[in-house]
């Protein structure tokens, strides 16, 4: 290929927003001339790894949008260690099909068992199906739109928690709202019903949720729109920093077992 003729390729590769082949053009045309390949297949092998250079750049773009806090993948999840959480639901979960349908997912556990691994890494893997995620704890969301309607920003602040097609919330439960909080959660909750889904993870029993918003007709309110599609996932099991302390000999026996499925949903299950 001459001088020009290369430049020319690379400026239509260019125009043509293929930049990954691009770069790679003379590492391409040099591994094409060892293997001598059919046009057909040299076109294949070409375009393919065009697109998974998009895929990894789009999905590396997703999850710095998400703002995980840390990365984890469900084949780092040691489902051993909890025999009791539903590995099919899991599994089915992260092909993103939820999302698509805009229903939700509570996940419920004492602390410690796991429940904002299998969170962020279910938000990776609706990264890697193509939605968008965004994860919050549940502290710094309502902060957020406190400090939102303090400042007459509240609209823009709720269309910013609704965009994402799925929202995820960690620690829901963990303190208390104020009943002017648990009113502005009402509205996300509200704004995102049967349009976004909502992943939430929470220590709390549903039966519990009145004290958690302080007021229980909100709860009840927030709880009818957030289960009347959705997935329940159970974590019973004990909390892996007390397994390790264990280990180390700095604790005693195990604790008693956790609550039932029953008791931490409250009768809620998948729907």
């Amino acid at each position: 290929m001459s001088a020009v003729a290369h430049a020319r390729v690379v400026e239509h590769l260019q125009r043509l927003r293929l930049g990954f082949v691009a770069e790679r053009l003379d590492a391409v045309l040099a591994e094409a001339a060892r293997h001598d390949p059919t046009y057909l297949d040299f076109l294949d092998d070409l375009l393919r790894q065009e697109v998974a250079a998009k895929q990894r750049k789009r999905i590396a773009m997703g999850v710095q949008i998400a703002h995980f806090p840390s990365v984890k993948t469900l084949d780092d999840f040691d489902f051993k260690f909890q025999p009791a959480l539903d590995h099919r639901l899991v599994r089915e979960l992260a092909t993103g099909r939820f999302i698509a349908l805009a229903e939700n997912v509570l996940l419920f556990g004492p602390p410690g068992v796991g429940k904002t691994h299998l969170a962020i890494a279910l938000g990776r893997a609706a990264v890697e199906t193509g939605h968008s995620v965004l994860f919050t704890s549940a502290t710094a969301l309502l902060v957020a739109l406190a400090k939102a309607e303090t400042e007459g920003q509240l609209a823009d602040r709720l269309l910013f928690y609704s965009k994402p097609k799925l929202l995820i919330i960690d620690e829901l439960g963990y303190l208390p709202f104020e009943r002017r909080s648990a009113h502005l959660f009402f509205q996300l909750v509200a704004r995102r019903y049967e349009r976004g889904s909502l992943l939430i993870t929470t220590n709390q029993l549903v039966t519990q949720w009145g004290t958690v918003f302080s007021d229980e007709v909100l709860a009840a309110a927030i709880l009818d729109r957030l289960l009347h599609h959705s997935h329940t996932l159970m974590i019973q099991g004990e909390s892996y920093r007390l397994k390790q302390k264990r280990k180390a000999g700095l604790l005693g026996q195990a604790s008693p077992a956790a609550p039932s499925r029953g008791a931490l949903a409250g009768g809620a299950g998948s729907r």
